[in-house]
């Protein structure tokens, strides 16, 4: 009997990308908490698996060749399902290479610029001492807008982000774009952005990797004992 993948996982954005793709795929896995508020990540265990101590990361324990894999970085782990399964990767040459640029904007602009938005606008005021820095917020709140602008005119011509078909695109890109609201962002002049992101809430694959363990999501002010092991700096 083939064994489930091992998702290691905690509720947050880039946990969610990993946790809808494998609803969306159907396909079975369970669940491995690594609470980052806690410090899971730097446990040596978890470090022979995702040696940039970040979750998620995968095991599959029927990968290339019917040996297991492990894998790190969340979109990596996307292309990686999407060749494995033939879905939401793009039906030809032409419309994979659109997944795979939206996916690396995603990857290299939304995540870390909003990223950095959270952690300026939300934890840095709350650490101790306090960081409110006005030029940090500016600087992100700024950028993560106009890469939000972006995705707005790149939906005006499509359903979904890659076009007209569902794709990994867009499981790495709405787990950040939901929280566009404690990021500062408004969508009244982004009304493709918003018909997405309802499109995108109504789908239960969606909603059942949203839900994965929400109950352990933390919010800044609940969590503030957290931040040493969030942002202290280890080797």
């Amino acid at each position: 009997m083939q064994k489930p993948i091992d998702l290691y996982f905690w509720p947050t954005p880039n946990g969610w990308k990993i946790s809808i793709v494998l609803e969306e795929m159907g396909l079975d896995y369970e669940t491995q908490l690594i609470n980052i508020g806690a410090g899971d990540q730097f446990k040596p265990d978890f470090l022979t698996i995702a040696p940039n101590n970040r979750m998620p990361a995968i095991v599959d324990h029927d990968g290339p060749d019917g040996a297991p894999i492990a894998m790190f970085e969340s979109g990596a782990i996307l292309q990686y399902l999407a060749r494995k399964t033939g879905q939401f990767g793009g039906k030809n040459e032409r419309e994979r290479v659109a997944v795979e640029q939206w996916l690396m904007w995603q990857m290299g602009g939304l995540g870390p610029m909003a990223g950095q938005a959270h952690h300026f606008l939300k934890y840095a005021p709350l650490m101790d001492p306090p960081q409110d820095i006005a030029y940090a917020k500016d600087r992100y709140r700024g950028e993560t807008a106009r890469l939000y602008g972006v995705l707005d005119r790149q939906l005006a011509q499509g359903e979904y982000v890659a076009g007209a078909g569902y794709s990994i695109a867009d499981m790495a890109i709405w787990p950040w774009a939901s929280l566009w609201e404690g990021q500062q962002q408004t969508l009244d002049d982004k009304p493709h952005m918003a018909r997405w992101l309802d499109t995108m809430a109504a789908r239960p694959g969606v909603q059942r990797g949203r839900a994965l363990f929400a109950e352990k999501r933390a919010t800044p002010q609940d969590s503030r004992a957290s931040h040493k092991a969030l942002f202290a700096k280890k080797p």
